[in-house]
């Protein structure tokens, strides 16, 4: 049975989820084998596959916007806190 992990957080950086941020986001989570869905609560947005770059940039995640991360799979706990501290260290590098 898989396990699953999920948290939900503010994205603070100023530049949100876009670009090169985007590109780390997607790096890291594509170090995992687990699934893992972002979601961006603050608009409401389809779920997005955190591996995919084009899906990360329609999610559109600006500045302040609150995300859900649900990973399911074997390194589902490693993805969620990987991606969690990425996303509050300003994605500042991966």
């Amino acid at each position: 049975m898989a396990d699953m992990a999920q948290t939900e957080l503010e994205v603070k950086n100023a530049h949100g989820l876009h670009a090169r941020p985007a590109a780390l986001f997607v790096q890291k989570a594509s170090q995992f084998s687990s699934s893992i869905i972002l979601r961006n609560l603050s608009r409401g947005s389809k779920e997005a596959n955190a591996k995919s770059i084009m899906d990360v940039l329609m999610a559109g995640v600006d500045q302040g916007a609150r995300i859900e991360l649900v990973a399911e799979g074997e390194d589902a706990e490693r993805a969620v806190e990987a991606l969690t501290d990425l996303v509050r260290s300003g994605l500042e590098g991966a």
